[in-house]
């Protein structure tokens, strides 16, 4: 998927305008937010469970250069091979290598977001094979011809009536306009997939955690067909960051749980599986090769700066599933892989600042995400960070920055900052008595465009502050 990000303005409006993704988003949104919360009230220590995973995910970090060579020899003691790709190119010809050793024709896939980042089902079509999602989300919006817009639930944006549409055309090459129910759809799809899992050269999964202990992978679904595609097919290839490495099991035990509860509000999620190498002669079924790609496309360069906190993201989507702005939107708008809080960091880091000034001002700053975090990244402390870096680039407007200027200039100048501030309140405040909001407002266009700006009522905000501290010392 080629970067589309610096269309963010434009997307946006167009989502917003869109009736049946604002439908869509209202309907799946609320789901995702209430069964984390139901989950996690009842857990008895989740924030012990997040300190945890982040000092997991810290410590890996800091050694990841030993993790890596560990897991390499693990998984090649366990009979596979590892293979680095330091760029998209890199992963994008060894994959095709792979499939082209075993004159592949057909590959099935489970969802891989590293996948999509480094435009895998392109590569492959350019080669000549054949590639089917197996993820029913994923088989949705390849059938669509489109990209995910959410990195659990690629097709969140779809409704019924659509995906009804997409089946009726592809499967049966007619437009019926009956809405067909959800289990119907389900089991038409199972129907289709079956034959290409049986008929599949190469299955290609992502994966949730590498175990450098072991040289294992964890590979989670809802669905089961992970395990179909990784075990089905005579090669199996896993391809996937850097940064998904954890030390030990119990270690990936700790990653998983924080997963299945951050993403979708489950213990654990349905189908958990651990692969270690390809099948052994007791076996009754598996690859007779496993190939593991690990992708760098930027990381390590992340791993010595600022941003190297990002990497501790395990891919849960909470981040998105709190944000208004993407709650909004969706996920299409961000213009690439990684959409929401978590891509308005991570894709300015793959795709650069300059293509992408946009997504660090797609936020509001309330700080849900991080809140929700399962391994706490400072998603708000980044965000303005990056908003600082296009600032030192030059890389914000000119109204921007001379609206930043003659703010500081201001702002460096209390006493005279503060006077300005009760005239402005205090007119303000006069103006829109009346109606308590103001629907139009000359230098606040942008957003009285499209809602209402509430009218300031009482004092400013420091002399509250004051007069909160004076009741707080008597």
């Amino acid at each position: 998927m080629e970067s589309r990000a610096h269309l963010f303005k434009p997307s946006a409006r167009e989502a917003l305008d869109n009736p049946d993704l604002q439908q869509a988003l209202r309907r799946v949104q609320a789901g995702f937010v209430g069964k984390r919360k139901a989950l996690v009230d009842q857990f008895p220590d989740f924030e012990g469970l997040r300190d945890r995973g982040r000092a997991i995910k810290d410590h890996t970090l800091a050694h990841l250069d030993v993790y890596l060579e560990q897991f390499e020899a693990r998984v090649t003691e366990a009979g596979g091979q590892v293979h680095w790709a330091e760029t998209q190119q890199e992963a994008q010809q060894i994959v095709v290598d792979i499939c082209r050793q075993v004159s592949a024709r057909m590959v099935t896939k489970g969802k891989t977001m590293a996948g999509e980042e480094v435009q895998l089902n392109e590569a492959l079509d350019a080669a000549g094979v054949e590639t089917v999602e197996t993820d029913l989300g994923e088989y949705i919006i390849q059938l669509a011809k489109e990209p995910p817009s959410h990195i659990i639930a690629p097709a969140i944006h779809k409704t019924r009536q659509q995906i009804t549409d997409l089946f009726n055309e592809h499967h049966h090459g007619t437009f019926n306009d009956t809405l067909r129910e959800v289990p119907d759809l389900v089991n038409e799809a199972r129907g289709i997939l079956r034959e290409k899992f049986l008929s599949a050269d190469v299955g290609i999964t992502g994966a949730n955690c590498l175990v450098a202990e072991t040289g294992s992978m964890f590979l989670v679904t809802n669905e089961g067909n992970g395990d179909l595609t990784h075990s089905l097919p005579r090669v199996h290839v896993a391809i996937a960051g850097i940064e998904k490495l954890v030390p030990t099991l119990d270690d990936a035990s700790t990653v998983l749980r924080l997963l299945a509860r951050s993403a979708t509000g489950q213990e654990m999620t349905a189908y958990t599986t651990m692969v270690t190498g390809p099948r052994r002669e007791a076996d009754t079924d598996g690859p007779d090769a496993f190939h593991v790609v690990l992708i760098d496309n930027g990381r390590t360069r992340m791993l010595g700066g600022r941003f190297r906190e990002m990497l501790r993201c395990i891919r849960c989507g909470a981040c998105m599933n709190h944000c208004p702005v993407y709650a909004a939107i969706g996920g299409h708008a961000y213009g690439w892989v990684y959409p929401g809080p978590m891509g308005s960091v991570l894709t300015p880091m793959i795709v650069g600042l300059d293509k992408t000034r946009d997504l660090p001002n797609a936020c509001t700053l309330n700080g849900r995400c991080q809140s929700v975090c399962p391994v706490r990244i400072p998603l708000p402390d980044l965000l303005r960070d990056l908003r600082e870096a296009q600032y030192d680039e030059n890389l914000t407007g000119k109204p921007t920055r001379y609206g930043l200027g003659i703010w500081a200039w201001f702002a460096l100048r209390p006493r005279l900052y503060a006077a300005l501030a009760r005239v402005g309140v205090g007119l303000l405040g006069r103006l829109g008595r009346r109606r308590g909001r103001f629907r139009r407002l000359p230098l606040a266009s942008a957003w009285t465009a499209g809602r209402d700006l509430p009218a300031p009522q009482g004092p400013t905000f420091q002399a509250a502050w004051r007069n909160r501290r004076r009741e707080e010392s008597r």
